[in-house]
C-alpha cells in the first residue's frame, strides 16, 4: 500500500512539472484547413503524462488558445504567452504545424528565435529557404542534385509562351513558387493553356515557377533528426489516380500511396545519401519531407517540405507507422530532441 501511494505520488509530482506545449496550427494561406488537421492530430496524440499540451490556433483575425479542459486564452504576439483573467502562461516548447505562410515560410521562427522559445521546425532563414521552391532548387542544383528544366516568371513580367515552352517544353507545370498541398499547380499540355495556367497560379502567389514534366516513378521521402542522429524513414511510392499528385490525391483519398516503397536497394540508398546531404547541408531541423522523381535511374527532386502534412492521411504518420514505432512515441521523441536544440 506504501510503495503504490509512492508510486501515485512520484506521478501527480511528474505530471505537475510537465513542459508546457503548444501545438500551433492554422495560418494565413491556403493550406489553412489541412492545418488544423495536422493540429488537431498531433494534439490528441501527445502523451499528457509528459506534457501539458495547448491547442493553438492562428489566424489573421485573432490568435487563440485552448486546453484540455476547454479553456480558451489569447495568445500574445509580443511573447507568445497564453492570457485569460488573471492568467498567464508562459508556453516551453513549440510543435509547429502551420503550412505556408507564417509557420512555414520563416515569419514565425523569427519571432520563436527572438523569444527563446524552442520549435519543432527549422530555422527563420532555411524555412523561409525551403518555401521559396526556385531559391532552394537553385541552391540544391549547386550541388548537383538534379532538378527539372525551369523556367521563373514574377507577376508584372513580359510573357511569352513561346521562349517557356521553348525552355522546359510541353507538357510543363505551372507552380506557384511559394505555396504547397498542390494550391497553385497546374499541369499544361497545350501551348494555348500556358496563359490561362499562369493567370490561376498567380492568384495563388505573385512569383512562380515553371517546370519540365519528369516522367517516371515518384517518391516521397521523410526525414527526421532524433537522439542527434539524421534518421531517413521508410520511403513512400506515390501512385496518383488524377494526372499528377494534386490535392484531391493527397487528402482525398485519390492516390495509392506504397510504404515502404518497392524499389531497388541501389534506389534506396542513393535516396538515403540524397536526403541526408539535404538536410545536413541546409542545416534543416526537424521533420523534413522531400519528393523526388526518378529519371533514368537518377533521383530528380522537386521540393522539400519543412512542415510536412501530420493528418491522418498524410505521408509521415504512415511512414511512422512503417517503421514500426508508436505515432506518440514518435512525437515525444521529436519534442525532446526540440528541447535539447535549446542547449
Amino acid at each position: 500500500m506504501i510503495a503504490l501511494k509512492c508510486y501515485t505520488f512520484v506521478k501527480e509530482i511528474k505530471i505537475m512539472y510537465r513542459k508546457k506545449v503548444g501545438v500551433v496550427c492554422g495560418g494565413y494561406s491556403s493550406e489553412y484547413e489541412i492545418s488544423l488537421q495536422s493540429g488537431k492530430n498531433v494534439f490528441s496524440m501527445l502523451d499528457r503524462e509528459k506534457w501539458e499540451v495547448f491547442y493553438i490556433v492562428l489566424t489573421k483575425e485573432s490568435w487563440t488558445a485552448k486546453d484540455d479542459s476547454s479553456n480558451v486564452y489569447n495568445v500574445s504576439k509580443g511573447d507568445f504567452s497564453l492570457n485569460r483573467s488573471d492568467i498567464s502562461i508562459k508556453i516551453d516548447l513549440i510543435f509547429n504545424l502551420i503550412h505556408g505562410s507564417l509557420g512555414e515560410n520563416g515569419q514565425l521562427s523569427a519571432l520563436w528565435e527572438l523569444l527563446e522559445i524552442p520549435f519543432s521546425s527549422c530555422s527563420s532563414y532555411n524555412a523561409a529557404l525551403t518555401l521559396n521552391k526556385r531559391d532552394c532548387l537553385s541552391v540544391l542544383r549547386e550541388w548537383n542534385i538534379p532538378t527539372a528544366k525551369h523556367y521563373t516568371l514574377d507577376k508584372g513580367d513580359d510573357l511569352d509562351p513561346k521562349i517557356i515552352i521553348d525552355c522546359v517544353g510541353l507538357p510543363c507545370f505551372v507552380k506557384a513558387n511559394r505555396s504547397g498541398s498542390s494550391f497553385g499547380v497546374y499541369k499544361v499540355y497545350k501551348k494555348d493553356d500556358l496563359i490561362d495556367s499562369i493567370e490561376k497560379a498567380f492568384e495563388e502567389d505573385t512569383q512562380l515557377i515553371i517546370e519540365s514534366y519528369l516522367e517516371g516513378r515518384e517518391v516521397s521521402v521523410g526525414v527526421v533528426k532524433i537522439d542527434n542522429e539524421v534518421f531517413v524513414l521508410p520511403v513512400t511510392e506515390i501512385i496518383s489516380e488524377n494526372d499528377f499528385f494534386d490535392f484531391s490525391a493527397k487528402y482525398e483519398g485519390k492516390s495509392n500511396e506504397i510504404t515502404p516503397a518497392k524499389i531497388s536497394n541501389r534506389w534506396m540508398n542513393d535516396l538515403n545519401q540524397i536526403s541526408k546531404k539535404i538536410y545536413s547541408k541546409l542545416g534543416l531541423k526537424g521533420i523534413i519531407r522531400s519528393e523526388f522523381i526518378f529519371v533514368n535511374e537518377t533521383p530528380h527532386i522537386l521540393e522539400i517540405n519543412s512542415v510536412p502534412g501530420m493528418t491522418k492521411k498524410s505521408i509521415i504518420p504512415q511512414q511512422v507507422n512503417a517503421l514500426g514505432m508508436d505515432f506518440s512515441e514518435f512525437l515525444n521523441k521529436i519534442l525532446i530532441q526540440t528541447e535539447r536544440s535549446k542547449n
